[in-house]
């Protein structure tokens, strides 16, 4: 890539799985950190809490997955405790089901418009 800066600092994706009416206040929680982006995904999953039973129309009928988002964010390796941190106490209702959170390392980021790599395409 000519003329594009290289970044080689650390990044990592957190990739979170939360109940739908938390988005509000993980989003508000990460705002602070200066999270600039993110990326949210109506999802459907299932884990301990093993969906639900529902009655339609008198006739009761089990639903095996439930509605979550999954929140993507890119943050350097140095925001990444803190990210986590603010997840953890926006989306904990402490019942089952609140979700999991879950760390990758990211091996390139490169932002389109500009051709910046690393840390500063975040």
């Amino acid at each position: 890539m000519s003329g594009a800066r290289r970044n080689t600092g650390q990044m990592k994706l957190v990739t979170a799985i939360i109940k739908p009416f938390k988005l509000d206040d993980v989003r508000e929680a990460l705002a602070p950190l200066g999270i600039q982006g993110l990326t949210v995904s109506e999802v459907k999953g299932f884990g301990r809490q093993k969906g639900q039973t529902e009655i339609y129309r008198g006739a009761e009928y089990r639903i095996s997955f439930l509605p979550k988002i999954k929140v993507e964010i890119a943050v350097s390796d140095t925001l990444v405790d803190q990210v986590i941190e603010a997840v953890l106490d926006a989306a904990h209702t402490g019942k089952i089901g609140d979700g999991k959170i879950f760390v990758s390392e990211l091996e390139r980021v490169i932002r389109i418009r500009t051709r910046e790599t690393g840390d500063d395409a975040l």
